[in-house]
C-alpha cells in the first residue's frame, strides 16, 4: 500500500538502536549462506551489519589480489543489502548506473563464488551484464544511463498492469550527465511509480564538478539544519507521530525551501526524501519500507562514503578508486616498471606545449586523471576546464572556443567520445572549427571489457568531411602528433592512441610536426607490403621479421599514421610494387581503416585489394590485451601465420 507523505518523515532518520538485542551479533559467518537475493530479505538489521563487514571484506581480498574498481564499491555495500532486504529482486527492478558500485550485488546475488574471476577473461564482468545475471535487470558501462532505463522498466510494467518496483541508483558524478535530467524531467511529467536512489560520495573518478552536489553538502552541514532535524526527532521519539504530522510536515518544508535542494527535485515532479546516512543500517531499511510503495516518482538521496570501511580507500578515494597487486595491510600498490604510458606522455607534452602557446586549453569530461590532464591542470589551473560526465557539452564547448581563436584541446576516451558524436559532426566539423579531439584508449582496453574498447572511432570518424584523423606507433610519434593537433588550424583534427605504456623511446626529445596525410616506409621489402595503424605498426614489425625468414625474403613494413587523409600515393605504390598487400588495425573492420585502403584502390581502378586484419563484426568481452589480440588473430605470431598462410596458397 502507498504510504502517507507523514510517513516519508523517516527522512529524519533516527539513529542505529543501540540496544543490547542490536548488539548480539550472529558469530558464524552470513556470506556463505547467502546463494540468492532471496537470502537477503530475511535478514535483521544486526545480521545485515554483520555481513556488510564480512562482504567489503571479500571485495577487499579479491581486488587487491584480482584488481578492479575499489571505492565506489566498498562504498556502495550497505546501500546495497539495504535494497536487497527491502525489494523483490529480481521481480522488483534495481537499475545501477555503470555497475563498478554493484559487486557487492553480484557477490550477493549467486556470484560469490565466481567472484575471484571478476574482469578476468571467461569471468565475471566488471560491469552489471543482463547476461550474466537474471538480477542484473539491465547492463552499463557508460554513465548516466539508469534513470532513463528504470523509466523504461516502469513504463513497460505500467502498459502491462504490473505491480512490481522499479528503482535506479545513481551516483552523484553521474548526475553531472545531462541524461540523468532528462530522464528526471520524463519521469516528473508522467508521475510513474519508480524511485531513483542517489548515492552521494562526494567523488566520481576525480573530484565532482556538481553544482547541486554542493548545494547538498552545504546544507547536510548547516547548523539550521541540524537543529530542526533533532528537535523533530526528538519529537517523534517522544510523542506519537500522528500528533505531530502538521507540524512535521512544515518543519520538513521549511527546511527543505530554506537550505536543501530538495525543492530542485520537488519542483521536477519528485517526492525528495534525504538526506540519509548510507551506513547506517537501521536507517537505509526503515527508509526503504517506508517508501518503497510511494505513488509517483520518489529521489532517496543517501550520503556515503567512497572507500568505506578500508582507511586508506577513505582517506583517498582518487588514489584507491580502482586497486591492484595491492598490500592490504598497508595499502601500497605495486609501481609496474616499464615505460611512461601513453596518459602521462600526452599530458606532460601538451604542458610543454602549453608554456610556448598560451592559446591552448585542456578540456576532459570528469577523466582529468584518467586522460593526463591532470598534469595540465596542475600547471595551468586557469586553462583547464573538466565539465563533468558531459561529453557532449565538452565538445561544443570546445567548437565556440576554437570560434574564438582558443586552441581547445579535448581529451576523452575513445569509447565516450561516441556519446558526443553529433556534437563532432554538427558542432565541430560542419563549422569546419579546429577543435584538436584527443582519444585515449584507443583500441582493445582489457578488462573492462566491450563497453570500454575503443574499437570504433577509427570508423565512425572518418566518416566525417573536414576531419584529419591520425594514431601514433609509438610515443616519440604522440609526442610529435600533439604538436602537429596543436598547430594546425584549418579544421578539426583528431588523435587516437592506445591504453598502457609505451615502447620505451627517449620522450625528452623536442616535437616535431609531421606533414598531414604523410605516412612513412620503415622497411623495404618485396612481394608483400604489410601495412599497420597506431598500435598495430610494431606488431606488423615483429610478424615481418618472422615472414622474412620463413618466406626468405624482406618484407614491406609501412607506417600509415593517418586514417584521415590516406597518404595514397604511399599505399598505391606499395600496391602496384607488391603482390600481396595486408592491413591491421586494432579497430571494427566494418568501416574502419582497411576499408579505407580498399576504397582507395577501387577509387583508383587497382585491381589489387588488401587482406584486412581487426577486430570481426562483434563486440569483444574482458581479458587482458594479449589475450584479446591473440584471441582475434592480432598478436605477431597469428598475423605472421595467416600472412604467410596466404603468400602460400597463391604461390
Amino acid at each position: 500500500m502507498p504510504h502517507s507523505r507523514a510517513e516519508s518523515l523517516h527522512s529524519f532518520s533516527v539513529p542505529a538502536k543501540t540496544t543490547a538485542d542490536s548488539a548480539i551479533a550472529v558469530k558464524a559467518p552470513i556470506l556463505p549462506r547467502i546463494r540468492s537475493a532471496a537470502d537477503v530479505r530475511g535478514l535483521s538489521v544486526p545480521q545485515l551489519e554483520q555481513l556488510a563487514g564480512e562482504v567489503r571484506h571479500r571485495i577487499i581480498e579479491v581486488i587487491a589480489k584480482k584488481g578492479g574498481h575499489f571505492g565506489a564499491p566498498l562504498g556502495a555495500v550497505d546501500l546495497t543489502l539495504a535494497l536487497l532486504n527491502q525489494f523483490d529482486v529480481p521481480t522488483d527492478k534495481v537499475v545501477w548506473d555503470v555497475g563498478h558500485q554493484a559487486y557487492a550485488w553480484k557477490i550477493l546475488t549467486g556470484r560469490n563464488g565466481d567472484f575471484e574471476s571478476i574482469r578476468q577473461q571467461g569471468g565475471l564482468s566488471g560491469f552489471l551484464k543482463r547476461s550474466e545475471n537474471e538480477c542484473d535487470s539491465f547492463g552499463a558501462g557508460h554513465a548516466s544511463t539508469s534513470i532513463s532505463a528504470a523509466l523504461g522498466f516502469a513504463l513497460a510494467r505500467d502498459q502491462r498492469r504490473g505491480t512490481h518496483r522499479v528503482a535506479a541508483v545513481i551516483g552523484d558524478g553521474a548526475m553531472t550527465g545531462g541524461m540523468a535530467y532528462e530522464a528526471l524531467n520524463n519521469a516528473g511529467l508522467r508521475k510513474t511509480r519508480m524511485m531513483v536512489v542517489l548515492n552521494d560520495n562526494e567523488m566520481s573518478i576525480g573530484e565532482n564538478v556538481w553544482v547541486v552536489h554542493r548545494m547538498f553538502r552545504k546544507a547536510v552541514t548547516h547548523p539550521l539544519y541540524a537543529r530542526m532535524r533533532k528537535e523533530l526527532v526528538e519529537r517523534i521519539k517522544k510523542y506519537s507521530p500522528e500528533s505531530f504530522v502538521d507540524y512535521a510536515h512544515r518543519a520538513e518544508e521549511a527546511i527543505k525551501g530554506l537550505i536543501v535542494p530538495g525543492m530542485f527535485f520537488e519542483e521536477l515532479g519528485f517526492r525528495y526524501i534525504g538526506p540519509v546516512d548510507g551506513h547506517n543500517m537501521n536507517s537505509l531499511v526503515e527508509t526503504l519500507e517506508r517508501t518503497r510503495d510511494h505513488e509517483g516518482p520518489i529521489l532517496l538521496h543517501v550520503i556515503t562514503q567512497k572507500g568505506k570501511g578500508y582507511k586508506f580507500a577513505e582517506d583517498d578515494p582518487i588514489k584507491y578508486h580502482a586497486a591492484a597487486d595491492m598490500k592490504i595491510e598497508t595499502g601500497e600498490m605495486k609501481k609496474k616498471a616499464g615505460p611512461p604510458a601513453y596518459t602521462k606522455v600526452f599530458g606532460e607534452t601538451l604542458v610543454r606545449i602549453a608554456r610556448k602557446n598560451h592559446d591552448v586549453v585542456g578540456i576532459t569530461a570528469a577523466m582529468d586523471s584518467g586522460t593526463g590532464l591532470d598534469i595540465f591542470a596542475r600547471e595551468f589551473p586557469g586553462r583547464f576546464y573538466d565539465v563533468g560526465i558531459a561529453e557532449e557539452c565538452a565538445v561544443t564547448m570546445a567548437a565556440a572556443m576554437a570560434a574564438e581563436g582558443i586552441r581547445p584541446v579535448c581529451a576523452i576516451y575513445s569509447t565516450f567520445l561516441q556519446r558526443a558524436f553529433d556534437q563532432v559532426i554538427h558542432d565541430v566539423c560542419i563549422q569546419n572549427l579546429p577543435v584538436f579531439l584527443v582519444m585515449d584508449r584507443g583500441g582493445l582496453v582489457g578488462a573492462d571489457g566491450p563497453t570500454h574498447h575503443g574499437v570504433f572511432d577509427l570508423s565512425y570518424l572518418r566518416i566525417v568531411p573536414n576531419l584529419v584523423l591520425m594514431a601514433p606507433k609509438d610515443e616519440q610519434e604522440l609526442q610529435d602528433m600533439i604538436l602537429t593537433g596543436v598547430n594546425h588550424t584549418s579544421g578539426p583534427i583528431a588523435v587516437r592512441y592506445p591504453r598502457g605504456s609505451g615502447t620505451g623511446l627517449d620522450t625528452d626529445r623536442d616535437p616535431v610536426e609531421i606533414p598531414i596525410g604523410r605516412g612513412e616506409t620503415l622497411r623495404e621489402g618485396r612481394r608483400v607490403a604489410l601495412v599497420g595503424i597506431g598500435k598495430m605498426v610494431s606488431i606488423m614489425e615483429e610478424a615481418a621479421e618472422i615472414l622474412e625468414e620463413k618466406l626468405g625474403h624482406p618484407v614491406t613494413v609501412i607506417n600509415a599514421r593517418f586514417v584521415k587523409p590516406l597518404d595514397a600515393e604511399l599505399i598505391l605504390r606499395a600496391a602496384a610494387d607488391h603482390e600481396f598487400l595486408f592491413t591491421a588495425e586494432d579497430n571494427a573492420l566494418a568501416g574502419g581503416f582497411g576499408s579505407a585502403v580498399n576504397e582507395l584502390l577501387a577509387e583508383r581502378n587497382n585491381p589489387r585489394r588488401a587482406v584486412c586484419f581487426g577486430i570481426p563484426d562483434r563486440f569483444v568481452e574482458h581479458g587482458t590485451p594479449d589475450q584479446l589480440f591473440a584471441e582475434l588473430g592480432l598478436s605477431v605470431a597469428r598475423i605472421a601465420e595467416s600472412v604467410g598462410n596466404v603468400v602460400a596458397r597463391h604461390s
